[in-house]
């Protein structure tokens, strides 16, 4: 399966989609002013130990206290974290997931720096030792592999190795380069950790098209398209030294068209925001994103094109299953995820549905595991995060619902604005009341409450004015007393 990369380029941002079968299949984002910290190693200061959480908050010059748990910390040997560390000790750390919300950044002290085909632990105590990635499942390829990498690491190595995928496409000539230039790198980690103060970052993670080029663009990769001839260049010196055999796939795009209108990417962007998705039968998916898991709810809709309801509802969850595991990635979404299919009685359709889920699931580098369906005919699956996803770094709460997704009825305002009238006449005594209020709910007093806006007149015996705003929200509103 062929895939392509574009690269879009604006002053303040990086925009990357991939494509697969005509398709746009994940969206990457980095912007300067906010920029990620996955993958950044700090000298942090432990500024709170929480031995009841066995855990502790680490300054390293974030705005937030980022968090670290005793299950990440290096080499502790099932010892408390107030016999591990303690408060104002000086600790090497590295950010495992950004900030989110209003968590801090989760931390770990097991360091890891990632090439193209290897990944360097070098504070790992079993020196030499050579993991090879779980993807990698052919029992011969992972054993040759390993002997391969076994060949190259000097008799004198610190630390331990892990292959990745990539690895299987690579020379032996490219994974000793590979090797030196994470070597090279934790000895300038290790230089500026002795002369850099507290709270500094040591190491800066790749860029974003840095990354791309490094855990992305692969054998099947057929063109990486850039929009900018700067970046064009930087990139491909980059690639160029460190992955050289997919340097010629670098193309400078010049079209007349804005490159992401090449695949309708601006638009996927766009309808990645919506909640509802639909799909090609007429069914469509419902995603609602929380702060502690994500929602996804199967409906049929419009499709009517099986012999009968069951094939209707089989065929819709088959397709969605597809539908989902794009959305996963598009939208990058992480930790719970419950989906509601449609309910299907017989066995083997959930088999074949869960299957599909599976099957689509593989394609996506961020690691998920699925379960069975409950008896409710729920699904629950979980998905790594590490970043934000993109509603999160696109958008912000509404300022007119504050996030809730829905306001009060201008009925309802009315109703508020009409208690609040008979709690503010029996305190105060003024000459008149004045309401002012959005157009809609002075419509709403104008037409449907008028007759009890008339009565409320002659109960509180003071005239009642009103004043349509049309800069307030619906649920805005004031009661000026004179």
């Amino acid at each position: 399966m062929s895939e392509e990369i574009l690269i879009n380029f604006t002053p303040q941002e990086t925009r990357v989609a991939l494509i697969s079968q005509g398709e746009v299949q994940e969206l990457l984002i980095e912007r300067a002013q906010n920029r990620g910290y996955v993958g950044n190693i700090y000298l942090g200061k432990v500024v709170r130990v929480l031995p009841g959480m066995q855990s502790a908050f680490i300054d390293i010059g974030l705005d937030k206290s980022a968090f670290i748990h005793i299950a990440d910390i290096h080499g502790n040997h099932e010892q408390p974290i107030e016999k591990v560390v303690f408060d104002g000790q000086t600790i090497l750390v590295q950010v495992l997931k950004d900030p989110l919300g209003t968590k801090g950044a989760r931390l770990t002290t097991n360091i890891s720096i990632a090439g193209r085909n290897l990944v360097y632990l070098p504070n790992d105590e079993k020196d030499g030792q050579i993991g090879i990635s779980q993807k990698i499942t052919e029992e011969e390829n992972r054993e040759t592999l390993k002997n391969r990498v076994k060949t190259i690491l000097p008799g004198s190595f610190k630390g331990s190795v892990i292959v990745r995928t990539s690895a299987e496409e690579a020379s032996d000539e490219d994974l000793r380069e590979d090797l030196n230039y994470l070597v090279r790198s934790w000895e300038k980690i290790h230089s500026n950790t002795l002369r850099l103060p507290v709270t500094s970052m040591v190491y800066q993670e790749l860029t974003l098209i840095e990354r791309v080029m490094r855990d992305i663009a692969e054998e099947k990769t057929t063109q990486i398209r850039i929009d900018s001839a700067e970046n064009f260049k930087k990139l491909r010196e980059f690639t160029n030294t460190f992955i050289p055999n997919i340097v010629d796939k670098i193309v400078l795009y010049r079209g007349e068209r804005p490159l992401f209108d090449l695949f309708d990417v601006e638009n996927e962007i766009n309808l990645a925001l919506n909640r509802r998705v639909n799909l090609k039968s007429g069914g469509y998916l419902m995603i609602d994103q929380t702060e502690s898991m994500t929602t996804i709810d199967v409906n049929t809709g419009s499709y009517i094109g099986a012999k009968t309801f069951v094939d209707t509802i089989y065929k819709t969850n088959l397709e969605a299953a597809k539908a989902i595991a794009r959305q996963l990635r598009l939208r990058n979404l992480g930790g719970i995820i419950i989906v509601d299919f449609i309910d299907m009685h017989i066995e083997e359709h959930q088999t074949l549905v869960l299957n599909e889920l599976k099957k689509n699931l593989e394609l996506d580098r961020v690691k998920t595991s699925v379960s069975s369906f409950s008896s409710l005919g729920l699904v629950e699956m979980t998905r790594k995060r590490t970043r934000e996803s993109l509603a999160h770094q696109l958008c912000q709460p509404c300022p007119i619902c504050s996030g809730k997704g829905e306001v009060k009825t201008p009925q309802t305002i009315c109703y508020e604005i009409l208690r609040e009238i008979i709690r503010e006449h029996r305190q105060f005594n003024p000459k008149q009341f004045r309401i002012v209020a959005s157009p809609d709910v002075i419509d709403t007093f104008l037409e449907e409450q008028s007759q009890y806006l008339a009565e409320l007149c002659e109960f509180v015996g003071k005239p009642i004015l009103l004043l349509a705003e049309g800069s307030f929200s619906q649920e805005k509103y004031d009661i000026v007393l004179s």
